[in-house]
């Protein structure tokens, strides 16, 4: 009996777990993104998004995507989350590339979720569901290895170590480097948060194809540096934690574009 107890406890345990390792940017990552988004959301954005998200901050609903991963219900999103490549391209390609795009992926998906909450006819219920998933695609964008190679799974199979964890390369954007600030997702929105008003012009104005060739450009730039099986330790965290807090920032800020330009 008692060995039937453990079973069942270390399966509860896995299937807990299984969804947390799949997080882009992870808990911690969305949440900071989030936290920045709310800093730059025009007054009559912030009152739409209440009126929709009720006591729930963007911070804290920009995590639902992932956490539903848990219900096969919600199987059909899995693809929303990311969009990956088999071959590098120029930002003129990129643009002809995803003109085209006819796939279930971030790039299709987050133009079609802007589309469906700028209408005024939308259910409440869908609302809060596409606003949840917009908030933490725009997100998830940003993470370089969401924007990376096909073959590989946008690197879940480009294994390596951190520190003396196994793990591999798309976890280590998505969570350890974050994580190993040991800071809360408000002190580290709040450490990170400085821009200028002509700085998030620029990057607000951006086209999403543009977030998206930049971070497959720092996607394809990591590939280079290292091989499967390296350890990646302080050193990898001194020379990348720069590139991981802008990107956490330009997220913020342009998803605070996009959320005022629907609402604002």
């Amino acid at each position: 009996m008692k060995t039937s107890l453990l079973k069942k406890l270390i399966l509860g345990v896995a299937i807990l777990y299984a969804p947390i390792q799949s997080m882009a940017w992870g808990a911690e990552g969305h949440r900071i993104a989030g936290q920045i988004a709310e800093s730059y959301l025009t007054p009559k954005a912030r009152k739409a998004i209440q009126a929709i998200l009720g006591y729930q901050s963007v911070a804290i609903a920009s995590t639902w995507a992932d956490f539903i991963k848990s219900d096969p219900a919600y199987n059909y999103l899995s693809s929303w989350h990311y969009i990956d490549f088999d071959k590098v391209y120029t930002y003129p390609e990129m643009q002809v590339f995803l003109k085209n795009d006819t796939n279930v992926d971030a790039y299709t998906k987050l133009q079609f979720l802007i589309a469906e909450l700028k209408k005024n006819d939308l259910s409440a219920e869908n609302k809060a569901l596409y606003l949840k998933l917009l908030i933490h695609i725009a997100e998830d964008v940003h993470q370089p290895m969401h924007t990376a190679h096909a073959d590989d799974k946008g690197g879940n199979d480009f294994k390596v170590n951190w520190f003396s964890t196994p793990t591999n390369l798309h976890s280590v954007w998505d969570s350890q480097l974050i994580d190993f600030q040991q800071l809360s997702y408000t002190e580290y929105s709040t450490s990170i948060n400085h821009t200028t008003t002509a700085q998030r012009a620029e990057w607000q104005s951006a086209p999403i194809s543009q977030w998206i060739f930049e971070s497959n450009q720092i996607a394809e730039k990591l590939y280079t540096e290292i091989k499967p099986g390296d350890t990646l330790n302080y050193k990898y965290n001194f020379t990348h934690i720069d590139i991981v807090n802008q990107q956490l920032l330009k997220a913020g800020v342009r998803l605070a574009g996009v959320l005022n330009s629907i609402f604002g």
